[in-house]
């Protein structure tokens, strides 16, 4: 999906302790597992800048990891704070929203 077609959330909410609901500008609403959205987290301390590998360790990401608080990154974003203290992944609306769709289509 091209970002300049990716609308924009409207909405972040906590579901319940392991899920994130996002609502979406055109109608759509996701559900996405924390745990796993922190897993999947962008920053160049959970994934080489050289390699594109992964370099964070899941056994170091509690179950019970949830976002603190997040916050929007220009018009294309977000940042969140996680409870492990852990904040400096972006993570662009439209991969959101990809992952919501994935997930959706999982289900």
């Amino acid at each position: 999906m091209n970002t300049a077609m990716t609308p924009t959330p409207t909405r972040f909410h906590q579901i319940d302790g392991r899920t994130l609901g996002i609502e979406w500008g055109d109608g759509a609403r996701h559900a996405l597992v924390v745990r796993e959205m922190r897993l999947r987290c962008p920053c160049a301390g959970c994934v080489s800048e050289v390699t594109g590998e992964r370099i964070l360790d899941p056994a170091q990401v509690r179950d019970d990891v949830y976002p603190a608080s997040l916050a929007s990154v220009g018009n294309y974003g977000v940042r969140i704070q996680w409870s492990d203290g852990h904040d400096t992944g972006i993570y662009t609306y439209e991969v959101l929203r990809r992952w919501g769709e994935e997930a959706e289509g999982a289900e």
